[in-house]
């Protein structure tokens, strides 16, 4: 064991150790890559509208609750 495991007043490492960017001003410092979305956007083939969903089908729910029919699905997922 090392002294920092036993001792908890012991110093910790300096942030110029770990944080290699530290030095750096916040704009200059690599920006973060930006999460992914589980959204995806769509037209409707039925109606033409445009919009983002999570869905299989590329039907809107309006189209989908009429029984409209040319939506593509994807039966990857299941």
């Amino acid at each position: 064991m090392d002294e920092s495991q036993t001792n908890p007043r012991a110093p910790q490492p300096c942030t110029c150790m770990t944080d290699t960017l530290s030095d750096l001003p916040p704009e200059l410092r690599p920006k973060q890559a930006p999460r992914k979305s589980s959204l995806r956007k769509v037209t409707c083939p039925a109606c033409g509208l445009t919009y983002w969903t999570n869905r299989q089908t590329d039907l809107c729910m309006d189209c989908e609750r009429k029984g409209a029919g040319g939506g593509r699905l994807d039966h990857t997922a299941r």
